[in-house]
């Protein structure tokens, strides 16, 4: 079931009626588009020395505790704040106080704070919602942000959800905040798949698997028969494209998450790999060898005769288009070591844009469009990006075997996989904002590797 948007966002530079003592779902302001020099209390994404915004997160109070599908009222209230501070203080840019310890807000308050109580805590912002069950079962999830130092509101937003989606509440809440404080693009809400591994180096089980982007909700969706590569998501999130080898014969395959079902695109081949689609999901870019010489490809989404983009000599795999699908960007062997490069969507216009040392692989292009992002080879493997004329290379990472980048839908963080120096084989998912100053692993119940992030969930 889709989220339905319950409160609008509300400006705190406008006239606000007063607030109500109890939070009314009915009470729906007109939507406001707030100027970036009005948005008073903010956060820079892009100064990694400037101090974490210190945010207070009481447990979301109910209405009347009730017994629901995925829990008391009462309960759901405390994970949903759970689940916002953490979001809140994995970006790193925020320093959540609660909801452990803090002080719990009776229902009546969620909408009309104690302001003079919360400057007792020395901190900037405050985030306070509620839970309530419908009579059709459903929960109601309310989300507040406030300006403690002006006590003013400074953003409201609502959502109606199935009991068992109570953890996507709990996601566009912290979008909420985090959008509003930031200027930036919403994330925490949106999920990634994966190849889920066990077993030794030489014998691994490679199962195709999703989960949200903080590990939460993870389902296996394969069951490791066949070796899975290279998955990607749709950009409607309803959709899989990826490489297995079932009976030894490299195929592409569509699956749809819907209803679990399989479909083969691209089969009988001596070697196919790294599948990815376009921004309108109607083109799916992959490589294919064909006598010795591999070369990317396109081919429609639904099916039919795949259609050669690149033709030099050597190995040219990786293709991702930019966010309007006007270009691509590919890796290429063909000036003797792995560099990458850029084309326009039917192939013309090849040129070079990397140029520093080392080898560059899996690029991937940002859905702002400003940066490409790629693994860099030599001493070691690295997460870099550079704009998609080749300058302004950075590296983000510092470890010897990080590769595979995936960006989150607003292109500030990119979650990628960190292989174990040795003979291990073992692989962790990780993730990198575009400073480099945070970074953190994914939990997932195995080992993982090659994620790919998928888009806003709608």
């Amino acid at each position: 079931m889709a989220m339905k948007p319950l409160l609008i966002l509300v400006s705190a530079v406008i006239a606000l009626p007063a607030p109500a003592q109890t939070p009314d779902a009915r009470v729906i302001p007109p939507t406001v588009t707030v100027p970036a020099q009005d948005r008073g209390l903010s956060v820079d994404v892009t100064d990694e020395s400037a101090q974490d915004l210190t945010i207070i997160i009481p447990p979301m109070p109910t209405a009347q505790a009730v017994q629901t599908a995925a829990g008391n009222t009462q309960a759901l209230g405390q994970q949903i704040s759970d689940v916002i501070a953490a979001d809140l203080r994995n970006s790193g840019l925020f320093k959540p106080l609660g909801p452990t310890g803090v002080r719990a807000i009776p229902y009546g308050e969620v909408s009309a704070p104690d302001f003079a109580y919360w400057r007792g805590a020395t901190a900037q912002a405050l985030v306070q919602g509620f839970v309530r069950a419908n009579g059709d079962g459903n929960l109601t999830v309310g989300c507040y942000l406030y300006d403690i130092a002006l006590g003013t509101e400074l953003t409201r937003q609502g959502f109606v959800v199935r009991p068992s989606e109570w953890r996507r509440a709990a996601h566009k809440c912290a979008d909420t905040v985090y959008t509003r404080l930031t200027g930036e693009g919403p994330y925490f809400d949106s999920r990634v798949v994966y190849i889920s591994e066990t077993g030794p180096k030489a014998h691994r089980i490679k199962r195709l698997a999703i989960m949200d982007q903080d590990g939460a909700n993870h389902r296996f969706l394969t069951n490791g028969q066949s070796i899975v590569l290279t998955p990607r998501l749709s950009p409607d999130d309803r959709r899989i494209a990826y490489m297995s080898y079932q009976n030894d014969r490299p195929t592409l395959y569509v699956y749809d998450l819907s209803n679990g079902t399989q479909r083969a695109l691209v089969t009988d081949v001596s070697m196919a790999f790294a599948p990815r689609f376009s921004p309108d999901g109607r083109w799916i870019l992959f490589t294919m060898s064909v006598a010795g010489n591999a070369d990317v490809y396109r081919i429609a989404a639904t099916g039919g005769a795949p259609q050669r983009l690149t033709s030099a000599p050597g190995i040219d795999t990786g293709g991702s288009f930019s966010p309007d699908g006007s270009r691509i960007v590919f890796e290429s062997d063909r000036s003797g070591s792995q560099q990458l490069y850029v084309m326009n969507a039917d192939g013309s216009q090849q040129q070079r844009i990397s140029f520093g040392g080392g080898r560059y692989a899996t690029p991937v292009w940002s859905p702002r469009g400003d940066l490409i992002a790629f693994t860099r080879m030599g001493g070691g493997f690295r997460i870099g990006v550079m704009n998609p004329g080749g300058g302004g290379e950075r590296l983000l990472t510092d470890s010897w075997g990080d590769e595979g980048p995936t960006w989150s839908p607003n292109g500030r963080v990119l979650m990628f996989f960190r292989g174990a120096q040795g003979a291990s084989g073992k692989a962790d998912v990780w993730a990198v904002d575009l400073t480099g100053a945070t970074s953190r692993r994914i939990p997932t119940p195995l080992d993982g590797s090659d994620p790919a992030w998928g888009p806003l969930r709608p």
